[in-house]
């Protein structure tokens, strides 16, 4: 299962809100959720979270196995 708790992290010590991803960024509201959710979300939008974040892929998703 692929899990966004990275993510979290990493917008917390960038001090990065979901207010800014959605209103500075143009991300979706729908797509927010699916990351709080960890629902499945396209590589376009984890490049797009790398490339806000400056950060790399493992500061975004992990995988924990079932």
């Amino acid at each position: 299962m692929i899990r966004y708790t990275p993510l979290w992290q990493t917008m917390a010590a960038k001090k990065v809100t979901t207010y800014t991803l959605r209103f500075k960024h143009g991300m979706s509201h729908a797509t927010v959720q699916r990351l709080q959710k960890d629902l499945p979300v396209t590589t376009v939008t984890l490049d797009k979270l790398c490339q806000i974040l400056q950060c790399r892929i493992e500061d975004v998703v992990e995988y924990v196995p079932d």
